[in-house]
């Protein structure tokens, strides 16, 4: 079982920056994908990043990719979105989730993760 608590959240100005953090409880925090997730009013949840239980691989989707930087502590349980060049587009509850992924083509299914976070709102006006 992992519980998943995300922070970093808030308003910004387009072209600012926002750290996402979520943090995990529980010792096999190491053992899992992790992934972000992001679902604007109106619209499906959209995948945004991911990175391997190690740490050595990330993905990324296009509309990010660039401008966030995805990583994780494993000694201190949590993963982090580094945002940068944010634009309103952006904006929109941002989830951390937890899963057992084994192949690169799932990071970017939200069916493969088994564990979510409450959210996070970011919000970027123009």
């Amino acid at each position: 079982q992992v519980q998943l608590v995300e922070s970093g959240g808030g308003l910004v100005q387009a072209g600012g920056s926002l750290r996402l953090s979520c943090a995990a409880s529980g010792r096999t925090f190491s053992s899992y994908a992790m992934g972000w997730f992001r679902q604007a009013p109106g619209k499906e949840r959209e995948f945004v990043a991911a990175i391997s239980w190690i740490g050595t691989s990330t993905y990324y989707s296009d509309s990010v990719k660039g401008r966030f930087t995805v990583s994780r502590d494993n000694a201190k349980n949590t993963l982090y979105l580094q945002m940068n060049s944010l634009k309103p587009e952006d904006t929109a509850v941002y989830y951390c989730a937890a899963g057992r992924i084994t192949k690169a083509t799932m990071y970017r299914a939200p069916v493969a993760y088994n564990y979510w976070g409450q959210g996070t709102q970011v919000t970027v006006s123009s």
